[in-house]
């Protein structure tokens, strides 16, 4: 049987602005949910007559889904049709219609029919129904913050971007978002064949090489790249690592760019609060003085990489990062594992702090900092309302509806974790992003409950959706 889902949002700008967006590499990835396990095959064209291949997992299943882009309007309509996947029948159309007030609407419509048959249309019918509900409340909510982001700057020059560790969550995710916004990123490669290739920009830290030719070609820098700090425990092996490929590769980015003199002026690096150490109850801001311990001792030296680069008068913006909430990356998937599994509970005493930011708030302070000149120095990528971890446990745990009942006492995170454990788990900043703030960056989720529903396709906003 043939199901219609219909789903209407309002944009922030005009319709051709909102067409336009939807033309540009990186669409399909921003507007795919976090929680989705989606891979592109294969991709031909655009959604002028285009096709794309997914693989799409849903636990230990893979499938494959090819779409067909046809009946294209510009600044009105494309439609995306299957040639072979998981439905009987499945077409989308995308319409853009004016609105009031330099406003935009988009309707999506989605024709489709499950598979099975009959069985299909018992069983699979409420569910594909609730998935697609869950899915465009995400993408029409992302959608319009990313309109509003990038009209914040639309009288500003794009950008041609060299993004270090660009494969990461955070450097994945500027990526598309930069291209989304019309502006061209370059990633800086550690593979000399690659760069020939035309693949990126070579930047060879232990051979201390950057391509400087093709560096000149850009106008800013975002340097994300580091070995990971998450590991079973920090040996000393582990730890020189960590410290080794931040501060030598900052130091090769920062003395040539210095030495370029016409090349890129403005140079955005990650940075982390654990320059703060463990604060307790005290509020920390980019003003506060340096803590103790290994990330403290490291991010100082992290941070100072970037002396040349300031000298030779480039804008330089050290962006201390907290924990950045995504199902797609880093630290939650570990978290929603255990909840799920109702092993979850507040970690040593839950007293501590935990300064998180919603994975779009912590993209969208780069960009903030790559446009807006008048920012410098030091601007924390933390949301405004740090929260301890038994509140983080509890905001999760009821969002997920499981069990938050199991601590796990400080003693056992030390003796299995070690210094990595203390550090990371036990040690919190209560960080209040002010310079952030007073610089106009306006936060899309000032809230934990609010960006997790929106991160775990959770939330009930944006969308209004209807069927028939």
């Amino acid at each position: 049987m043939r199901n219609v889902s219909r789903f209407t949002t309002e944009l922030p700008v005009d319709r051709v602005t909102a067409f336009s967006w939807h033309e540009r590499d990186g669409a399909f990835e921003r507007l795919t949910p976090p929680w989705e396990d989606v891979r592109v095959l294969a991709r031909e064209g655009g959604i002028r007559d285009g096709r794309v291949t997914l693989e799409i997992a849903r636990g230990p299943v893979k499938l494959t889904w090819r779409l067909r882009h046809e009946d294209f309007r510009p600044d009105e309509q494309f439609v995306d049709v299957q040639e072979d996947g998981p439905f009987e029948h499945w077409r989308h159309i995308h319409r853009f219609e004016d609105a009031p007030g330099g406003r935009s609407v988009l309707r999506d419509e989605i024709e489709w029919e499950p598979p099975l048959g009959v069985a299909g249309d018992r069983f699979a019918v409420p569910i594909v129904e609730k998935d697609l509900d869950r899915m465009f409340r995400f993408r029409h909510t992302r959608l319009a913050q990313d309109l509003e982001a990038h009209a914040r700057f639309a009288d500003r020059p794009r950008l041609r971007v060299a993004i270090s560790g660009g494969s990461g969550m955070v450097g994945r995710t500027l990526g598309y978002f930069l291209t989304t916004g019309g502006h061209t990123v370059v990633p800086l490669v550690r593979d000399e064949a690659a760069a020939r290739d035309g693949a990126g920009i070579l930047f060879d830290i232990g051979g201390g090489r950057i391509d400087e030719d093709a560096l000149r070609q850009v106008d800013a820098v975002v340097h994300l790249a580091g070995e990971p700090i998450q590991a079973l425990r920090w040996t000393d092996e582990k730890k020189r690592a960590i410290r080794d490929s931040r501060v030598k590769g900052t130091e090769l980015i920062s003395r040539t760019m210095a030495q370029l003199h016409d090349g890129p002026d403005t140079l955005v690096c990650a940075s982390a609060v654990g320059f703060y150490g463990g604060r307790g109850d005290a509020v920390v801001n980019e003003e506060t003085s340096k803590g103790r311990g290994f990330l403290a001792d490291t991010v100082e030296a992290w941070e100072g990489a970037t002396r040349r680069a300031k000298g030779a008068g480039i804008r330089v913006v050290h962006v201390r990062l907290g924990l950045v909430l995504s199902p797609s990356g880093g630290a939650l998937p570990r978290m929603l594992w255990a909840f799920k599994s109702g092993l979850a509970g507040r970690i040593g005493t839950g007293r501590q702090y935990v300064p998180w930011i919603d994975l779009d708030d912590a993209t969208g302070i780069f960009h903030h900092a790559l446009m807006e000149p008048s920012v410098r120095g030091v601007v924390l990528g933390t949301a405004p309302h740090p929260v301890t971890n038994a509140t983080f446990t509890d905001v999760l745990g009821r969002i997920l509806n499981r069990p938050t009942v199991i601590p796990v006492p400080s003693l056992a995170v030390r003796a299995a974790l070690g210094q990595m454990g203390v550090e990371l788990l036990l040690r919190g900043q209560r960080a209040r992003p002010e310079r952030t703030l007073e610089s106009g960056y306006v936060y899309r989720f000032e809230g934990l409950e609010d960006s997790l529903r929106h991160q775990l396709g959770r939330s009930s906003t944006a969308v209004v959706p209807s069927r028939s």
